[in-house]
């Protein structure tokens, strides 16, 4: 263990100290150019200008009859207008005809608008060209009624110009910006990429974060308990908190408590991963494997914190132990070759065991951590001041403690949700927030304001 690793070890950091330590040390990834649906929970690291205007052309916004406005003035129930129906115009059909004075033409939904037609007239204000008396409720399919483009159509109803039409650009101009730099792409954003005509663009991919529990103790979800094991909850918890932070999460499982077999699973999933994340072996017992294997380059530290008091980040690589010191040498060329070949180093974050513990850890260090790598804010949960009704009996002086929490916005209250224990997944389950008892404070009287952690 090297010296600063063991004056980290020695003394006790502050929670802001080991979270400000980490996010120094990363830095966002590199932009690759990825197609649309693969860009989806990525952050654009572009402008993207709009190439032609949306839509392209007038088109309706209705199924209907593009018509000349002047033939249906004063057009009523009693009164109707008639016209001369002289074709179709469906979406995405050839040239449309021209609509010339006292004729129409049945339009559909995304059609565009024929040259000398000013409106649409909605199919339900017309008898749809059945000849008989009142409005239809719709269009008969056209290929049970082929010649319902054409004949006449009765319209009950006047338009004013442009009605039912939806103008060119009317949705976004040609050379204005689409979607900034900083963008994270959800479906929306997606879409009008696609729309715009972008079949890919240049992104800071999502994170891949490898997660893997230690415990010989841990069972998979599934299997059949044994005398002493528990279900590994840990890898599941962290996995799927990984992915709601916008990772691109793997879970491993379950590693048991052997150094050798843990280092060379680490080892093996470096190749998959941006960040490795572990829960359990970070604390002082004769089982913790995380520390045997890892101890060289992960510094492992104590936090002023509950529950989460043992936690370790470093940087590993595959070939850490394996290869023998490089001899020194003075050639400038050798050195640059080496540096080139030099594997990259990836972060690794040791959270504790217990589920509790390991969820505020991963909350309060990997998901910054996680947000930092994809470059986008904001990289903490938001926080907000609300009553605690039942205020907080007991707190450890000297730690900064994370109570889980169950946060009305309405009335903006926090209660407790189940005790302090870091085993308490039930409670886990059941809380939305995380009250944050400062380091000074031993207890907090009822009624009184507290700082609220959100985690939804």
């Amino acid at each position: 263990m090297s010296s600063s690793t063991a004056a980290g070890a020695d003394r006790v950091w502050s929670v802001s100290e080991h979270l400000d330590n980490i996010l120094r040390q990363l830095r966002p990834l590199e932009p690759i150019e990825l197609q649309l649906l693969d860009a989806q929970g990525c952050v654009l690291v572009e402008d993207v200008m709009v190439p032609v205007s949306l839509p392209p052309f007038e088109n309706s916004s209705m199924d209907g009859y593009a018509v000349r406005t002047t033939d249906t003035q004063g057009a009523d129930g009693e009164h109707p207008a008639v016209l001369t129906v002289i074709g179709d115009v469906a979406a995405g059909s050839g040239e449309p005809p021209a609509v010339g004075p006292g004729e129409a033409a049945r339009i559909m939904t995304g059609a565009p608008l024929p040259p000398g037609a000013e409106a649409v007239v909605p199919v339900e204000w017309t008898d749809g060209g059945s000849g008989e008396p009142g409005p239809v409720s719709g269009m008969a399919a056209a290929s049970r009624t082929p010649g319902a483009s054409s004949g006449e159509v009765r319209v009950y109803r006047q338009v004013e110009a442009g009605a039912h039409v939806r103008a060119r650009g009317s949705d976004v101009v040609a050379g204005e910006l689409a979607l900034a730099a900083g963008t994270v792409l959800g479906p929306p954003q997606i879409a009008l990429l696609a729309a715009v005509g972008r079949a890919a663009v240049r992104v800071r991919p999502r994170p891949r974060v490898v997660v893997m529990s230690t415990g010989s103790e841990l069972v998979p979800p599934g299997e059949a308990l044994g005398p002493g094991r528990i279900h590994d909850s840990n890898s599941y918890m962290l996995t799927a908190a990984a992915r709601d932070a916008g990772a691109q999460a793997y879970r491993v499982g379950a590693v048991a408590d052997d150094a050798e077999t843990f280092r060379a699973t680490v080892e093996d999933q470096l190749i998959r991963a941006d960040l490795v994340v572990t829960s359990g072996g970070v604390s002082v017992g004769a089982y913790d494997v995380v520390k045997e294997a890892l101890g060289e380059e992960i510094e492992f530290r104590t936090l002023a914190m509950q529950p989460g008091k043992p936690q370790g980040f470093g940087f590993v690589d595959a070939g850490a132990r394996a290869e023998p010191p490089t001899p020194p040498t003075t050639d400038a060329a050798a050195e640059d070759e080496e540096a080139a070949a030099e594997p990259e180093r990836t972060p690794l974050v040791a959270l504790p065991g217990n589920p509790v513990s390991a969820y505020v850890s991963f909350e309060l260090f990997v998901r910054p951590a996680i947000r930092t790598l994809m470059g986008v804010e904001p990289v903490h949960r938001p926080s907000v001041r609300a009553v605690c009704p039942t205020g907080v009996t007991s707190s450890p002086k000297g730690r900064r403690q994370f109570l889980r929490g169950r946060h009305e916005a309405d009335a903006g209250t926090v209660t407790p949700v189940g005790g302090a224990g870091s085993h308490l997944v039930g409670a886990l389950a059941h809380a939305n927030s995380l009250i944050v008892v400062p380091e000074d404070v031993t207890e907090i009287a009822a009624g009184s304001e507290v700082d609220v952690v959100l985690l939804d």
